[in-house]
């Protein structure tokens, strides 16, 4: 069944090339101009991945994903966030408010079918053979793309559970930066390492909050899952 892609932008000129681009690679499109009409979509539609600006009417993008990652039925929904703003603060903001990915415009229309197609190959690989990975209190569930602590469910974006598989499916093996974007993510591109240390912070907070425990820096390398503990 072909994904339905939810495209969320206050220009036409952007939907109707974007919407062009992802049509021709197969994906089904649903456009929205302002932030209220796609808060509704999002709501009634379920897409299987948001396409968001952040300036928009009525609520911005930022909004838009705060709503998604706290709504327990949408929070698994992947977002690439598209953006005209150039500094890296706004796409740390971005990703920390839980955006799997981000373009800066203007952007090449082959790369959001690039971006898009990664997204969803991450989010349908986890459906393959039932596995559990387990450390500890720490329960991830690979079939059902759910994660626990101390038996608690912990809400977390397509891109953490693809980088906390990888890290817990290799204990105690360092991983750079590069290695552990290629085999989580599947691509990698000038700027995704300090985007990858955002992930992993977000990450933390939800999983040790109080002090590193599962996930290590490793320095002047990268990170490692951490399984034994003394």
């Amino acid at each position: 069944m072909a994904a339905r892609i939810l495209v969320v932008d206050d220009d036409p000129k952007i939907v109707r090339l974007i919407q062009s681009y992802l049509e021709r690679a197969g994906w089904i499109v649903l456009s929205a101009a302002d932030g209220h009409t796609a808060t509704y979509m999002i709501r009634r539609e379920r897409p299987d991945l948001i396409v968001l600006d952040i300036m928009l009417p009525g609520q911005d993008g930022w909004q838009i994903t705060r709503f998604v990652r706290n709504d327990p039925h949408l929070a698994a929904t992947p977002i690439l966030m598209l953006t005209a703003r150039i500094e890296d603060t706004d796409k740390i903001k971005g990703l920390e408010l839980g955006a799997d990915d981000y373009l800066v415009k203007p952007f090449n229309p082959e790369e959001v079918v690039a971006r898009v197609r990664a997204i969803l190959r991450r989010v349908r690989m986890e459906i393959q053979p039932p596995r559990v990975l387990q450390s500890g209190d720490l329960r991830l569930d690979v079939d059902q793309h759910s994660l626990t602590l101390n038996g608690a469910p912990i809400e977390i974006t397509p891109t953490e559970f693809a980088l906390l598989k990888t890290l817990m499916q290799a204990p105690n093996r360092s991983f750079t930066r590069s290695e552990l974007i290629e085999q989580a993510l599947g691509y990698h591109y000038e700027g995704m390492e300090r985007t990858l240390d955002s992930h992993i912070k977000n990450l933390r907070k939800k999983i040790e909050p109080d002090e590193p425990r599962y996930i290590e820096t490793v320095f002047g390398v990268g990170y490692r899952f951490r399984e034994d503990r003394p």
